[in-house]
């Protein structure tokens, strides 16, 4: 009897197969080559793109890695037009944040018919939504971020690996030497190598498989001695995440078609919530962030204002008519992100990938759903029901079905950190009682970027209502992007070490751009001198030149004194 010959392959730390030589080739195909960088980063979100554009203009290799095939995040793949403060456009914000704003403007002068009143304008708003100055589509922040990216490309000095799903990784002691990935196209695997790894993923994927220490949901009052944490820990309780999609009206055409398979469900769903909601999901009355009492909104495709109260339509519009040309055939787009369709029924990190994947179908669903109530049943603001001539642009948002790549993430996995961030440091109301009227946030050594946004959490996974209260303009500080046992994995986005309660002012556009280009720095500077990043910090000639490092590239390390 012949013996058979075999192949055994490694497919983990701790694992191996014997695989039969018939079954070989097809092995080969499937586990591709190593790559090696400087740097590897994991997640194309917008703080991984800020991670890699520092890392690559400061001289490093980078391995840049995406779920979807969009880099972006929450500007592109999730299509969230950047919610911002009030001083974005003089300071409060990196210069190369800056520079992004300011190229997706150019964007649209250079390649879109604008009206000589838009082209002319300083501070276009291609949508004249009221939630941003810039309210845009997200294919426009995509082109201006891979352009940004392309030279890097051209030269080999950057390798982006789009559609790619981190697998395992090698730690050795408190230092990852390896992260597999594998194409969602093809199922090849590579090892990826490098002398520091990033975290940009929505989800804070990569942290699991490395072993670093973090948490996710909600921490107990006694731990963070934060006003507005919940009583006791809860791991589950988590930010709603949104399904976002694109909207044009055509009036006096009907768009509608069969109703969404949930469409029974969601139709006649009421939220069970403290405080309670006032109603139904689906319709104009929801609670109000602020006060929590129920408030009206308004919805009037065909205009700007809503009796007063604020339109729908226009608050995350990405595209207004008026700001082009009459015959271009421009029409108004307005991007879905309400309460409406904030889901809230299961958690994304926790449960497993089978209850993930179950919940993004729900979320979606929710969406759809939302659509047919508008064009079928929703009250008109001319008193009649439903607005048929509403339609999905699935080419806006690069997708088939019209939704999303990747739904609007609001929480991650959060490292435990060196620094953790807690309402004391950065709430207005604690903040003032404890270290007295007029105080501002709390000053940090060793402060990598500054930012500032209202700590908003959206209703939760475990009933919670809004939470939703004034914040200080706060600093990032470095300890918060340091994890406490593991040397060489950093994060770039919303996983960095912040609570449940101050993820909700830490996470949106300009911040987690700041996150990630601190993070591109910190690898550059310390790979430039030999150190490990928890050696920049700790050295205080080290962090103070580091410091300056991160200023002569327009990175404000504090807010002005007024």
């Amino acid at each position: 009897m012949k013996r058979r010959q075999c192949l055994r392959v490694s497919t983990g730390a701790a694992a191996s197969l014997w695989l039969p030589r018939s079954l070989r080739a097809a092995q080969e195909r499937r586990v591709g080559r190593g790559m090696s960088a400087e740097l590897v980063i994991i997640g194309g979100s917008l703080g991984g793109c800020a991670a890699a554009l520092t890392a690559l203009e400061n001289g490093l290799r980078v391995i840049l890695t995406e779920e979807t095939d969009w880099l972006g995040g929450q500007l592109t793949s999730q299509a969230v037009p950047p919610d911002e403060h009030a001083w974005i456009e003089t300071h409060g914000a990196t210069r190369r944040y800056r520079s992004l704003r300011e190229e997706i403007r150019s964007y649209y002068r250079r390649h879109y018919p604008l009206t000589e009143v838009a082209k002319n304008d300083p501070k276009l708003n291609p949508g004249r939504g009221s939630v941003s100055r810039l309210c845009h589509e997200p294919r426009v922040a995509l082109a201006v971020i891979e352009n940004a990216l392309a030279p890097y490309r051209s030269r080999g000095q950057l390798t982006v690996l789009l559609e790619h799903v981190p697998l395992r990784a090698e730690r050795v002691g408190a230092r990852v030497r390896t992260v597999a990935v594998r194409s969602q196209r093809d199922g090849v695997e590579r090892e990826l190598q490098a002398p520091c790894f990033v975290d940009a993923t929505e989800l804070g994927d990569l942290l699991p498989l490395t072993q670093t220490a973090y948490r996710t949901g909600a921490e107990a009052r006694s731990e963070t001695q934060e006003w507005h944490a919940a009583e006791k820990e809860d791991p589950a309780n988590q930010q709603a995440f949104t399904v976002c999609f694109a909207l044009e009206h055509r009036p006096g055409e009907s768009h509608v078609a069969d109703p969404p398979a949930d469409y029974g469900f969601w139709k006649d769903f009421v939220p069970t919530m403290t405080p309670p909601w006032p109603g139904k999901l689906l319709d104009w009355t929801y609670t109000h962030p602020r006060s929590r009492e129920p408030r009206k909104l308004g919805f009037n495709p065909v205009g700007n204002d809503h009796d007063g109260v604020v339109n729908l339509w226009t608050y995350r519009r990405i595209a207004a008519s008026t700001t082009f040309q009459p015959p271009s055939g421009h029409r108004d787009l307005s991007l879905v992100n309400w309460p409406q369709n904030d889901y809230f029924l299961k958690p994304l990190i926790g449960g497993g990938e089978m209850m993930k994947e179950a919940a993004i179908r729900e979320g979606k669903q929710l969406s759809l759903s939302l659509l047919y109530w508008m064009q079928t049943e929703a009250p008109r603001h001319d008193g009649g029901l439903g607005y048929p001539g509403l339609r999905l642009r699935p080419e806006v948002m690069g997708t088939r079905d019209g939704l999303a790549k990747y739904p609007y993430v609001r929480e991650s996995r959060r490292i435990l950190a060196e620094t953790t961030i807690v309402e004391g440091h950065c709430g207005k109301a604690q903040r003032e009682e404890e270290a007295g009227p007029g105080t501002g946030a709390v000053r940090y050594p060793d402060a990598v970027g500054i930012g500032y946004y209202p700590i908003d959490l959206h209703p939760s996974t475990s009933g919670d209502n809004y939470i939703d209260f004034d914040a200080l303009p706060f600093e990032i500080p470095l300890g918060a992007l340091l994890p406490r046992e593991v040397e060489n994995v950093l994060p770039a986005c919303k996983n960095l070490g912040s609570t449940h309660v101050t993820n909700g002012c830490y996470r949106l556009h300009p911040v987690e751009w700041g996150i990630g280009e601190a993070v591109g720095a910190l690898v550059a500077y310390s790979q430039t001198h030999g150190l490990l990043p928890r050696e920049v910090r700790n050295n205080q000639a080290r962090l103070t030149e580091f410091q300056k490092y991160l200023e002569k590239q327009g990175v404000e390390l504090a807010w002005p004194v007024t």
